[in-house]
């Protein structure tokens, strides 16, 4: 007899009015920094803002390469830069905001499925949940409780 393995994935949806102060920061700090990405080949600019447990924010943006697309996403680079140099300091939420070149308005993003691999990686190392903020073009945030609303069947350990 076959059987049904179902999971419940869901995203909050937070109007503007309704930020934190914390959320307000990373999304504001993702928003500034994406106008720096290296993105000629896309024109889809992406920051990223990590929360350390320690309270110190990290940002990046995303990176191209003329060998398109072996470019570093924003969710990836700031992820390794905070783990390279604070590798005992748990993430805890990672805000994402996107727009494409010449536009005012912000694009709708999720991170990519190497992104999520890797922020699964993270949650996997620190046994806790990132919780992930994307802004989307109606200007609420898009929050997840962790990568398992993203990537809900994900390749957790080798050895399991």
């Amino acid at each position: 007899m076959n059987r049904r393995i179902e999971l419940k994935v869901s995203l909050e949806v937070i109007q503007k009015k309704d930020w934190s102060e914390e959320e307000n920061i990373l999304i504001s700090k993702a928003s500034r920094i994406l106008e720096m990405a290296h993105a000629p080949y896309s024109g889809f600019l992406v920051g990223a803002a990590l929360l350390l447990e320690d309270g110190s924010i990290f940002v990046a943006n995303n990176q191209e390469n003329v060998s398109f697309p072996v470019g570093v996403c924003a969710e990836r680079a700031v992820l390794s830069y905070a783990m390279g140099n604070h590798p005992k300091l748990r993430p805890i939420k990672l805000a994402i905001v996107a727009k494409r070149k010449g536009e005012k308005k912000n694009a709708t993003v999720t991170p990519c499925g190497l992104c999520r691999q890797t922020i699964n990686e993270y949650e996997v190392k620190f046994g806790h949940p990132i919780e992930l903020l994307m802004l989307n073009p109606d200007g609420e945030i898009l929050k997840a409780s962790g990568i398992d609303q993203l990537l809900p069947f994900r390749f957790t350990d080798l050895n399991s």
